[in-house]
């Protein structure tokens, strides 16, 4: 009984590492950002991702008021040039408009801040990326969320299984493949379809990898279960699934999302890569 419980205990602490490092690497978790400007440090976050109609609002809070300063734009990896907008003056704060843009369309921004002669970027390392969607209700979205840590909860747990000699692994898989499949290929389509008006864009259709995440962990336990079936032997490929599920979730949320096409592509100068 005690072995079970410290076995849990890890899976759980496995489990919420990966929710926080999810969110922390998507582009739901807005980048934190600062810069200097004379004797001043300026500190703040930018968003990174715009649900619903309606332009995106920018804003610095708590900015003296003989700073003044430029919101700059253009579309994600395009050769457009920078469109720069003056910032207005909202009590301490600095605020600006993005243009609002198609589903799944993304822009680059900057902030430009003057102080006497002074200026200095924000974010410093290259601009922030911000994608545009639309807003997904949280009935939808948050059981789509549980049932994919459940998964992780359970493909962990089989995972950790699988090195007691005396363990049975089959339960815990069973539940690991049930949850994916309910959570990435029943509840998942159905929040794409919300999200960017398509059920599916991963293969053979796109090459989103957050669906495409979700498809080799499915198939990683749908060939432990189908291992498991067959004897013992399967313990090995359950060990296999369970690290490809992690290793699955390791991968930042949306990253390498769809996205439109410009009608020229080209890499950002040096000086302003972005910042992820």
């Amino acid at each position: 009984m005690r072995r079970s419980v410290w076995l849990w205990i890890i899976a759980i602490v496995v489990t919420a590492f990966s929710a926080h490092w999810q969110r922390a690497s998507g582009p739901t978790y807005a980048l934190p950002v600062s810069a200097r400007l004379g004797a001043t440090t300026f500190r703040g976050a930018l968003d990174r991702t715009h649900a619903g109609p309606g332009d995106h609002r920018v804003e610095l809070g708590q900015v003296p008021a003989d700073v003044s300063g430029t919101l700059e734009w253009k579309r994600f990896r395009s050769t457009d040039p920078w469109t720069a907008v003056p910032l207005r003056r909202e009590g301490e704060s600095l605020v600006g408009e993005l243009p609002h843009q198609g589903i799944g369309g993304k822009l680059w921004y900057r902030l430009r801040l003057v102080r006497e002669g002074d200026s200095a970027l924000i974010p410093t390392a290259g601009p922030a990326t911000l994608r545009f969607r639309q807003h997904v209700p949280p009935w939808l979205l948050v059981p789509h969320i549980l049932f994919m840590l459940a998964a992780l909860l359970y493909s962990t747990r089989a995972g950790l299984e699988v090195f007691d000699p005396r363990g049975n692994v089959k339960p815990l898989a069973y539940r690991a493949l049930a949850l994916l499949f309910i959570g990435g290929l029943v509840l998942g389509p159905i929040v794409v379809h919300a999200t960017s008006g398509s059920w599916w864009t991963g293969f053979p259709v796109g090459s989103d990898l957050t669906d495409n995440k979700t498809l080799i962990a499915l198939a990683g336990w749908i060939g432990a279960v189908l291992a498991l079936r067959q004897g013992r032997d399967g313990r090995g490929w359950a060990a296999f699934a369970a690290l490809l599920m992690l290793l699955v979730f390791m991968v930042p949320h949306s990253w390498l999302g769809a996205e439109p096409g410009h009608a020229a592509l080209d890499a950002p100068p040096a000086a302003t890569g972005p910042a992820r």
